[in-house]
């Protein structure tokens, strides 16, 4: 009889624990390494960059997130965990986690959370069909290698994240027959004029420009037959039809604040109904030892997630006047992320797309008219068992906060799906 290995436990002593490996949580483990502390960073992706800097067979790394890959790989103090992913709670100063083979509990003495934002999803006739995905996903599987060379592709939705989508398809060798921004021309051309002061942004935002971008135009729905074949366009009160081979619709961001939130870290309005986790000027949570940074506290760019990054690992190793000199850093990008939620604010009308027919929580096929009639959360949950799926109302809550007001139901342990073994039996050492 063969008696099967026993995993051996991975954790190991941490001193900072950063949850969360894109350009907040990379540019806090690398400020904190020079001190010395032992640091572990991990990330549930396969490599470091986080969804901003994807990586992949189709992707193309910035020569920013290159080198502070490279300068993480030389910091002998910090322990790199791509792959692996918080379960839950542990305990007083510790998670637990999981990888592809065991799961353990992880202890720590600080914590910073870089966990990042998801996209906002608003259902829409169509928006279940094969073919139909969120502009940052289809820019993430584009970066995984998905092809979709001579397709025809159609980008809508709001905010900047539309335009790069386009370009990263563009680049694959698609066909963007269409990009619709919902924000009228005033509100994108106010933005437009605000970018001087930010010389960086306005240059990248011209090589973004495309002959297809339209604004004041959303989505009415999707159309086909086993998968997308066209979709309906809404522009200045009349509709158009176009013929495509994908969809690709994102609303803007939603930050991602379920495990601030068990760990019990107050929250502040991030905008559109959203919640961002709050932090003071050190980045520090309300939770002692708990730090937070990058679109979990709110959303607005990289360069502001860089910013706060490098002020939480400063702070979690207790260099506070370092950390200060970069308060005006992040100020700057501060003032650019508030001029991304004014003007691409999402209009009223887009909370009419869904017909009483359509799907607003996939997982477990609940129509807007089952939602309609319910007083919030609790209800639709007893009656329609709405937020109980996969997803565990990730998408569907943030899309019922926008159509209804509802607030998004409180996040439960596990906070993604996990082996039974992790669950009953972690792994722990010494």
């Amino acid at each position: 009889m063969n008696v099967p290995d026993t995993p051996t436990p991975v954790a190991a002593p941490c001193e900072l624990l950063i949850v969360g490996a894109g350009p907040a949580g990379m540019a806090a483990a690398l400020a904190a390494a020079p001190s010395g502390a032992r640091i572990t960073l991990l990330d549930d992706n396969p490599v470091l960059g986080g969804q901003i800097w994807r990586d992949g067979p189709g992707a193309h790394l910035t020569p920013q997130a290159l080198r502070m890959r490279e300068a993480l790989a030389r910091c002998a103090n910090v322990r790199l965990l791509c792959g692996t992913r918080v379960v839950s709670l542990a305990g007083a100063g510790a998670l637990l986690l999981e990888d592809a083979k065991q799961g353990w509990v992880q202890p720590y003495d600080r914590l910073i959370l870089c966990t990042g934002a998801r996209e906002l999803l608003l259902p829409f006739p169509g928006w279940t069909l094969p073919g139909v995905t969120g502009a940052g996903g289809l820019q993430a599987l584009v970066k995984a290698g998905l092809p979709v060379e001579g397709e025809r592709i159609v980008i809508a939705g709001s905010g900047p994240l539309l335009l790069v989508a386009a370009d990263t398809a563009r680049r694959a060798g698609a066909k963007v027959v269409r990009i619709a921004e919902q924000a009228g021309l005033p509100a994108v051309a106010g933005f437009a004029a605000q970018l001087l002061r930010w010389p960086g942004k306005a240059a990248q935002a011209l090589g973004l420009v495309s002959a297809h971008y339209r604004t004041g135009t959303h989505v009415v729905s999707a159309q086909g037959e086993g998968r997308v074949q066209s979709v309906r366009l809404l522009h200045a009160g009349r509709e158009t039809e176009i013929a495509c081979d994908r969809v690709a619709c994102g609303f803007g961001l939603v930050p991602n604040t379920e495990l601030g939130q068990l760990l019990g870290c107050a929250l502040v309005p991030a905008g559109g109904g959203a919640q961002a986790l709050a932090v003071d000027r050190l980045q520090a949570t309300r939770v002692a030892g708990v730090y937070a940074a990058g679109e979990c506290t709110g959303v607005g760019g990289s360069e502001r997630a860089l910013a706060q990054g490098r002020i939480a690992g400063l702070a979690a190793i207790g260099d506070s006047a370092a950390a200060q000199r970069h308060h005006a850093e992040r100020a700057h990008w501060q003032a650019f992320a508030g001029q991304l939620q004014r003007h691409f604010a999402l209009a009223p009308s887009l909370k009419t797309l869904a017909r009483p027919d359509t799907l607003v929580c996939r997982c477990e096929d609940v129509t807007q008219a089952a939602l309609a009639g319910c007083g919030g959360w609790t209800e639709a949950k007893l009656h329609t068992r709405c937020g109980m799926g996969a997803c565990q109302g990730r998408v569907c809550g943030a899309a019922a906060n926008f159509l209804f007001g509802w607030t998004p139901p409180a996040p439960r342990p596990p906070l993604s799906p996990a082996r039974i073994a992790t669950l009953a039996s972690p792994h722990t050492t010494d």
